[in-house]
């Protein structure tokens, strides 16, 4: 797809072949001329040969190495394991990529139950993989293999890399080298740690040799353990974080300073019965080099052809969209991004953007519409420190909470020049922002009169042009005292957002919308702070749609607190509410506009002794301006 002038060539649509795609059958592998394979990826998502499906970005990356690589896509784990079989045993070794959520997310619902659609499977179909496919498929891999390296990536294994509360099953868990039998844990964005794996495994080094591959996770002798130091940080056991709730709390504000950390941080220990779990060092985030070499291999950019054109949701989500960037700053304390992507913004540089959007422009079924020019936060697109040596030094999981960082360069300008050169493409009418926006950073002032209207520009850019009708924002909650433990900003800027955004649809004969998030039952939350977010969003307005029950993942601060009560940062308690009754008493103020939630709603307000809040929501005498 590439060419020498590093032009991405014209794709004929119409006459792909299946070689154009990674194998995924023994048929496939002969087209290519191939009699066996180097390495064999598993994947719990379909097959998409996109830059957002980490089996074909991890696949893409060892093929431009020059090894021959094949992709499993949701294999069978339930008949006789002819889909382990297939190809035999690779040159060099397997790859478990348990897909682009953790698995758990993917089957439950906040309440536990299990969801009918699985939006990374064909046709949405439910079923095709299993709960923790890390453990399931390695379990098999090393019944059939027992003599060949297995490699665990992706989401699943990142997030579970050392002990972690698991909601689904309500317990604490070890790290998932522990319960998988594999011989390495790739956490992280996986491209140079798969390619050092693989070049050393081609040099005839033993996987069990590996224990210093950086961004990966390996099981040693528990008296491989060294003593606490400036290099090394042993973590309180997992057989102490049992018995002791406070010492999984206090663990994790390690494992989230180091997983921030400039330069990789140091190494991290955990004993886990007579073994310890290891945890090398992150590589240092890409250059812009780097991540534009690996956006720019060759993609087709379609799902697999042995799909025959059924329909794969979350594909459908961003077949015509462009991701700018990778990392995120904004450290909210119920968000996984950081510690899987860091803080630091790996950004792209505009040729490899607009390579990509030229491709996207000679898709078939494109009608002229960029769904999203954007990245885990929409407008963090080359944005970072000023001053280098301040940042090697900071251990800060957010640079914007609790206010940001007077360090940090929030210039949109670089970002406003992409979305002009992308829209200046032939074929391209329009293109949107889908991906969150961070208003803290376009409504921040910083002093410096160019980068503050540069902001300004992109507040106005982003709503006269970019905006599908609806603009979605993630203030999660009204209450300072909950914002804070998410590391959000107050809701009064939220207020300043909306009247900007206001201002702007009226000057431009504009009727867009503004979309607010919001989550309940996150920790620091009550029923109060929530009957008060009904009466504040009620006067803006709001009829909320876009809401969620704060649902625990692993490896965020958020479920730290759910799980143990008490905050890693400052050993305070912190209310949670855990159960459903719990739970369902706080989500029901969303629907605070639906009369059948009214009787409730009403005998829980008078019960907590707030008839002034049963007025503001149900009197019809009260008009908006006077409900705050």
């Amino acid at each position: 797809m590439m060419t020498k002038d590093n032009q991405i060539k014209k794709i004929d649509y119409n006459n792909l072949r299946t070689t154009d795609w990674l194998p995924t059958s023994v048929k496939e592998m002969k087209a290519l001329g191939w009699d066996s394979v180097d390495v064999v990826l598993f994947s719990g998502d379909a097959y998409v040969d996109h830059p957002s499906f980490g089996a074909a970005v991890i696949g893409r990356t060892l093929q431009a190495a020059g090894y021959k690589v094949a992709i499993v896509p949701q294999p069978n784990w339930q008949d006789d394991l002819r889909d382990f079989k297939k190809f035999g045993a690779p040159r060099l070794f397997f790859g478990i990529s348990p897909g682009a959520m953790d698995s758990m997310v993917n089957h439950y619902t906040a309440n536990r139950r299990r969801r009918s659609d699985d939006a990374y499977t064909p046709d949405a179909r439910h079923g095709m993989r299993p709960d923790y496919p890390s453990i399931v498929y390695s379990r098999i891999l090393r019944q059939l293999y027992p003599d060949v390296p297995i490699i665990a990536g992706g989401i699943e294994a990142s997030l579970r890399r050392l002990s972690h509360y698991d909601y689904w099953q309500d317990r604490l868990r070890p790290s998932l080298i522990v319960d998988a039998p594999v011989d390495m844990i790739s956490y992280g964005m996986g491209e140079k740690t798969v390619l050092e794996i693989a070049g050393r495994l081609e040099r005839g080094e033993s996987i069990s040799d590996m224990t210093d591959v950086r961004q990966t996770v390996v099981l040693l002798p528990k008296s491989a353990m060294p003593r606490h130091d400036e290099e090394n940080i042993v973590l309180a056991s997992y057989e102490q974080c049992l018995k002791d709730k406070k010492r999984q709390s206090e663990n994790f504000k390690h494992i989230e300073q180091q997983s921030n950390s400039m330069s990789g941080g140091v190494t991290l220990w955990q004993a886990t019965g007579d073994k310890v779990v290891k945890v090398n060092p992150m590589y240092p985030a890409m250059t812009q080099g780097e991540i534009d070499a690996s956006f720019d291999l060759p993609y087709t950019r379609l799902p697999h052809p042995r799909y025959k054109g059924k329909r794969i949701p979350a594909y459908e989500m961003i077949r015509h969209s462009v991701n700018l960037h990778r990392g995120c700053f904004g450290g909210c304390a119920f968000c996984t991004i950081s510690a899987h992507q860091g803080k630091f913004i790996a950004s792209r540089s505009a040729q490899s953007v607009l390579r990509e959007a030229q491709q996207v422009t000679e898709m078939p079924d494109f009608k002229g519409y960029i769904s999203d020019l954007g990245g885990p936060s929409a407008n963090m697109y080359a944005m970072g420190g000023r001053d280098k040596s301040i940042c090697a030094k900071c251990l800060r999981p957010s640079c914007l909470h609790p206010s940001p960082c007077r360090n940090l360069n929030s210039d949109h300008r670089p970002l406003l020049d992409i979305y002009r050169q992308v829209d200046a493409l032939p074929g391209v009418k329009k293109s949107f922002i889908g991906s969150g926006v961070r208003y803290d950073l376009t409504m921040r002032r910083t002093g410096e009169a160019a980068i503050d209207k540069a902001a300004d520009l992109y507040n106005e850019e982003l709503v006269r042009n970019h905006v599908s009708g609806r603009l979605k924002v993630a203030p999660e909650h009204t209450s300072d005292t909950v914002l804070n433990i998410m590391r959000k900003p107050s809701f009064e800027l939220f207020h300043k957002f909306k009247r900007v955004f206001d201002d702007i649809n009226k000057r431009c004969g504009l009727r867009q919308q503004i979309i607010p998030y919001f989550i309940s039952s996150h920790p620091g939350c009550t029923e109060l702070d929530m009957a008060e977010l009904a009466v504040e969003t009620k006067a803006l307005d709001f009829h909320l749609e876009q809401v969620q029950d704060f649902t625990p993942t692993p490896m965020t601060v958020a479920t730290e607190i759910y799980y143990s009560g008490y905050h890693p940062y400052t050993g305070e308690r912190v209310f949670t509410a855990r159960s459903q009754q719990e739970k369902l008493a706080q989500r029901k103020y969303f629907f605070w506009y639906d009369r059948t939630y009214r009787p409730d709603i009403t005998n829980s307000l008078r019960k907590l002794h707030r008839q002034d809040l049963i007025d503001k929501l149900f009197n019809r005498n009260l008009s908006p301006n006077r409900l705050k």
